[in-house]
């Protein structure tokens, strides 16, 4: 094999098969330069409903539509080369019936070229996860805090606690035994993650959740500190490039107004050398 040649990206099997071992790294993503920049250092990158919040300034992921996701990970595949995509299933795109999931379900898979989709639903969902891998299509379940859910859920709390945390262990039991390849845990207690990645034979994705878990994954756009409307608190910034953006619009505004392009970065046209 040449010393250029890149990797071939991951299957779900191959996901799958990292159980236990080096921790998975994964990111959300939304555009083709945003893929380009994770897609040597991620083992999948999610196209995930988050975009609704984060680039179209939704309140929440619920009006996110099929046109939307299909769009976004159209953008995304182009930026892909090593690292395989999962794409995220909208609200009431799949929670009606097994046949509307698996319509939508293999929409987005033809029409973006992703490897899987992702569903959030636990035991109620897990027949729909089976039916649906039955016929083709790798899913990676969402469990814990699920977004779509956040009406019934009360707000952005942490799941799992108390009377609750057996509930949430049977979620994870059933998206494993449904044939999920792998499992999103978001905002779910460390003890009871820990609990969950040593339980069920597949990986375990955390988000807010727990460093034990079998891989990672994080909202670009909050990592980057691009996205501030609101900070989660298991986030951290790695950098801070919503408020560098902003100093610098600031300093081309005041430019601008103050004629004060430097002469050697900006020439106008009629400047311009023949």
């Amino acid at each position: 094999m040449s010393a250029t040649a890149k990797k071939r990206a991951p299957m779900p099997d191959d996901i799958r098969a990292a159980k236990g071992g080096t921790p998975l790294v994964s990111l959300t993503a939304y555009t083709t330069p945003m893929a380009q920049m994770m897609d040597e250092h991620c083992d999948f990158v999610l196209v995930g409903d988050s975009l609704g919040m984060v680039l179209h300034g939704l309140p929440s992921t619920l009006g996110v539509t099929m046109e939307m996701m299909i769009m976004h990970g159209q953008a995304v595949a182009r930026g892909l080369t090593s690292a395989m995509m999962v794409i995220d299933m909208p609200f009431g795109s799949y929670e009606e019936s097994h046949e509307q999931a698996f319509r939508n379900a293999a929409r987005l898979m033809s029409e973006t070229g992703a490897g899987a989709v992702k569903l959030e639903g636990g035991v109620a969902m897990a027949d729909t996860i089976a039916f649906l891998v039955t016929r083709g299509i790798p899913v990676m379940a969402h469990i814990g805090l699920t977004p779509q859910s956040i009406n019934t859920l009360g707000g952005y709390k942490v799941q799992g606690r108390g009377a609750a945390r057996d509930a949430a262990m049977a979620d994870a039991v059933a998206v494993a035994e449904a044939g999920a390849f792998a499992v999103v845990l978001e905002k779910v207690p460390q003890t009871l993650a820990d609990e969950m990645t040593a339980r069920i034979p597949i990986p375990t994705i955390g988000i807010g959740a727990s460093a034990g878990c079998d891989g990672q994954i994080l909202v670009v756009d909050d990592m980057l500190g691009l996205f501030t409307a609101f900070k989660a608190k298991f986030v951290k910034r790695y950098a801070h490039l919503g408020d560098d953006g902003e100093a610098a619009i600031a300093a081309y505004a005041a430019d601008v107004r103050a004629r004060a392009f430097p002469a050697k970065e900006h020439i106008f046209a009629d400047e311009a050398p023949n």
